[in-house]
């Protein structure tokens, strides 16, 4: 009994602050973070699917992360840090018969973000070494020139919610028939300069 009664009364010690995505998410309310009395919880990450933010049944494979970068009172804002697809619908694109492009690229947008992000397209048919290589050079292409061109939020925006995968499908296309592109993964490597204060570069 005695045991019990600690670990209740050690989470009535916790402080509760109230987590908000970004403006360019929204600012939609979050999991909240307890936090111990005299600590602070910048630096914290906190998951949600992109269905949580725009209620779109379609979003629910896609894993969201945030951290928070700065508190007011209780209240706490947060930044991208990254995003991945859910495991069971990764597994659900690569089909018999088919053939999966991916990539690896490190881009910086116009207003100096670093992120690394994992192009991945799926087609109908089967392809040759050939065909994935046009494919592969089409991602580095379309991809980079978004990031040159765009700030971080624009950019991050644009890969979540499709227009940079709709931009890669409709040149790739004219290569052969795709079922799907997108990014199956993304992280922030450093954000330095485009928040207001100062973030410690992620874990590469």
């Amino acid at each position: 009994m005695s045991k019990m009664r600690r670990a209740k009364d050690k989470w009535k010690t916790k402080i509760w602050y109230r987590v908000y995505s970004p403006k360019y998410f929204g600012e939609v309310e979050l999991p909240p973070i307890p936090v111990t009395e005299g600590q602070s919880p910048v630096g914290r990450t906190v998951e949600a699917t992109l269905f949580d933010l725009t209620q779109d049944p379609a979003h629910q494979t896609i894993i969201m992360r945030f951290k928070v970068h700065e508190t007011k009172e209780l209240k706490a804002d947060t930044f991208f840090s990254g995003h991945e697809y859910a495991r069971d619908f990764l597994r659900s694109l690569v089909r018999r018969g088919s053939s999966k492009v991916d990539a690896i690229i490190d881009v910086k947008t116009k207003d100096g973000a670093l992120l690394r992000v994992y192009p991945i397209a799926c087609t109908a048919h089967r392809i040759n070494s050939s065909q994935k290589k046009t494919i592969r050079m089409l991602m580095f292409k379309i991809i980079e020139e978004k990031a040159k061109n765009l700030n971080f939020d624009q950019f991050v925006q644009e890969m979540i919610l499709g227009k940079i995968a709709s931009d890669i499908y409709n040149e790739a296309k004219r290569i052969t028939p795709l079922r799907h592109v997108g990014f199956k993964k993304s992280k922030v490597l450093s954000i330095e300069g485009v928040l207001k204060t100062k973030t410690p570069e992620a874990a590469s």
